[in-house]
């Protein structure tokens, strides 16, 4: 044989590597509906029937509390654990991994385990966390399916606060894994790790302007950098990126200085040797480092030895305990900026006793300088940072509850109601960034509201177009928003430019009554007209359904609802109902994918909604665009048959409009906006678009459009599951 035949690649060479342009690589304005199908069930190893919210219900849960307590001082030679508790890297770790969630977009947090996967797993700030999840790995082997990694992780936190004499406020269970990354979110727009902060901020000295939906000051990090802004100590200008980038994880000024305060009362930062000498990170090390990362040639077994951020020494004297140690520390000291022995810039005393400073993490006879970032110092300078931690330093019981109260918040913000906690340290107190919403009467005369509401007057685009801005504000990211509790009656909802304010008022004016009427709740009576505006538009296309409907919802009030925190649901455009608010520098098919894709959508259920909502004439203003039929109002394909009907044409019309022109006449027949056009150009978008063009599939796709709708319509109601 040839030796150039040996060396020829047997295999789609590069077609698993980074050498192989994939389709979009190609045609990079080619819109990329990955997003959409980015968790399907063909990369769960545990099948389609394992439901883990069932699962976990059969764990013993105080026999993993104790294993973990067990393994926090357990400290394993091949990674020595520093003091020998491995408490503040199993808290690092839950804290990281629940720490990317942003409010913007409820992307991100510890609810899937994503931090398993790139890029979260070899991001410059989660460096050695690796090695916390292999420490974890024997509990999660002796468990198996009935403790999933996203709930070992924060259960881990949990039990490393407690064993180091923290009260915490409470767990629960029920974030299932997730077993593919999660390649679509947006982190952000640099090409290179910890680029400087400015390329995500119109004006680097105006936190505010930092680019949403991002909460990170720098690609990699998931808070501020804590050497200070793009690495230039500057606690003042620190303390104003830290209010922002907590704000953004939906943290007011207590919860941030607790949360720093308390998660620097334990542990250490690591930076005392060579940076350079560290191996590449988890997903850039070769297979045998077998998922490791950032291995140390010079730590030789000695925790002192370790090199994480760069900066060096722990925030307390006792860095195990649970005290207020960090306070005594940060007020009772001056501190100047020194280099570590990496050579990051960091705090360290002017001044210290010996007894006060920590001791080696590896040699108990040895002292070692505390340290503080520069995000440490804004606890001290900033004014209103600062006095909090005097009312905090005044009552230490108060700061304990505080913290424990800000880290269940920290821990679980991405897992919605409370209707969906499990377990037996379920805080019975019901707090008001869990969105909560009362019982409903399910036992109303559902068939007297049917006929009310069918006699009411209300066109098909008024129900419809009700019931689906009601439940559109749906996040799967972070189960927030949908129909239950009606808040599209409240502010900020009622006044969104998106729910039409004014037809809004005159459609709640019709349905309050009729729900007075039957007992039943105003969320219950808007879905349900919804429904009934479905079933009039399937009949009118000559196809008989009910569309279902499932009673219980409830009614929230405006003091069980944070506005503030209800403002970042508000759409900033639905492709669904036509509408942008106004232009942006994505398209508006990006942001119906990205829309789609918070709701829980798959391509086919989007493709069927955006069909059967234009046929019925629900565009935002009520607009003539996409509504490519002259019988709006009933359930028909008419969308899918003029898009692909090569009698017609299109032309641009401008600001964002396209005409439909019949070829042989030359009329214009329809106008149409971008969202419209995509399901005829794109290639996947227009293979479900001919599946319901065909002649017969008026029928199919009436019942495909239902599924859909009820998916959205329900997408909240977790009593159901």
């Amino acid at each position: 044989m040839d030796g150039n035949d040996m060396a020829k690649c047997p295999v789609m060479h590069g077609g698993q590597t980074e050498s192989g342009k994939s389709v979009t690589d190609w045609w990079p304005k080619m819109l990329n509906l990955d997003i959409l199908h980015q968790h399907d069930t063909k990369v769960d190893p545990l099948g389609e029937e394992f439901d883990y919210r069932d699962a976990v219900r059969g764990l013993d849960v105080e026999a993993v509390k104790d294993d973990l307590k067990a393994l926090m001082t357990d400290s394993q030679e091949w990674w020595p654990a520093d003091w020998g508790h491995y408490g503040g890297l199993m808290i690092r770790l839950a804290w990281h991994a629940a720490g990317t969630y942003r409010l913007q977009d409820g992307r991100g947090g510890a609810g899937t385990g994503n931090i398993r996967f790139a890029p979260l797993n070899s991001w410059p700030d989660n460096g050695n966390l690796d090695k916390a999840r292999r420490i974890l790995w024997p509990i999660k082997k002796k468990y198996g399916n009935r403790l999933s990694w996203a709930d070992l992780i924060i259960l881990a936190g949990n039990m490393a606060y407690e064993s180091m004499g923290l009260k915490t406020f409470g767990f629960s269970f029920g974030r299932a894994d997730i077993w593919h990354p999660e390649k679509d979110t947006y982190w952000g727009a640099e090409r290179e790790w910890l680029a400087p902060s400015d390329t995500r901020y119109d004006d680097v000295t105006k936190p505010d302007t930092m680019e949403n939906p991002l909460a990170a000051v720098q690609m990699g990090l998931i808070y501020v950098n804590p050497e200070g802004v793009n690495g230039q100590p500057d606690p003042l200008k620190t303390a104003g990126q830290v209010r922002e980038t907590f704000a953004r994880m939906a943290m007011n000024d207590e919860e941030t200085v607790a949360l720093t305060c308390g998660g620097h009362t334990v542990g250490k930062c690591h930076g005392n040797g060579d940076a350079s000498a560290l191996g590449a990170e988890p997903e850039g090390a070769d297979v045998e480092t077998q998922g490791l990362g950032w291995i140390n040639p010079n730590l030789k077994g000695a925790a002192t030895n370790a090199i994480t951020s760069g900066i060096e020494g722990a925030w307390t004297t006792n860095p195990t305990q649970w005290d207020m140690g960090y306070f005594k520390l940060l007020f009772g000291h001056e501190w100047e900026v020194k280099k570590s022995p990496a050579g990051a810039n960091q705090w360290m005393p002017v001044d210290i006793a010996e007894e006060d400073m920590p001791v080696d993490p590896t040699d108990p006879s040895k002292r070692a300088m505390p340290v503080m970032t520069d995000a440490d110092m804004a606890m001290k300078m900033d004014p209103d940072y600062r006095a909090i931690c005097e009312k905090f330093m005044a009552d230490e019981a108060y700061f304990s509850d505080t913290f424990a109260r800000a880290w269940f918040k920290l821990t679980h913000r991405d897992m919605g109601p409370q209707e969906r906690y499990i377990g037996p340290d379920v805080p019975a107190e019901t707090l008001i960034w869990q969105d909560p919403v009362p019982a409903g009467n399910a036992d109303f005369d559902i068939g007297k509201a049917r006929r009310l509401i069918a006699e009411s007057g209300l066109s098909v685009s008024d129900m419809v177009a009700t019931a689906w801005d009601s439940a559109r504000t749906f996040r799967g990211s972070d189960y927030r928003g949908g129909a239950n509790g009606a808040r599209i009656r409240l502010a900020p909802q009622k006044d969104w430019e998106g729910n039409e304010p004014e037809r809004l008022a005159r459609v709640l004016g019709v349905l309050e009554p009729i729900a007075a009427e039957v007992d039943a709740s105003v969320a219950d009576i808007i879905v349900l007209a919804g429904n009934v505006g479905v079933e009039q538009a399937a009949s009118a296309a000559g196809v008989g359904i009910e569309v279902p409907f499932a009673p219980g919802r409830g009614d929230a009030t405006d003091e069980m609802t944070d506005a503030d925190s209800f403002s970042v649901l508000e759409p900033l455009a639905d492709g669904f109902r036509n509408w942008m608010k106004k232009d942006y520098i994505v398209t508006s098919e990006e942001m119906l994918l990205d829309r789609a894709q918070l709701m829980g959508l798959t391509g086919p259920e989007m493709t069927c909604l955006i069909g059967g909502m234009r046929a019925m004439g629900t565009n935002h203003g009520g607009t003539a665009h996409g509504v490519f039929t002259d019988r709006p109002g009933a359930l028909t394909t008419d969308f899918f048959t003029t898009l692909t009907d090569m009698g017609n044409k299109w032309e641009p019309a401008g600001g964002g409009l396209y005409n439909i022109v019949d070829r042989r006449t030359g009329e214009t027949r329809h106008t149409a906006t971008r969202v419209d056009l995509v399901f005829g150009s794109n290639s996947i978008l227009r293979a479900y678009s001919e599946v319901y063009a065909q002649d017969d599939a008026a029928e199919r796709f009436v019942y495909d459009f239902v599924n859909a709708w009820t998916k959205v319509m329900e997408a909240d109601r977790y009593d159901l599951g």
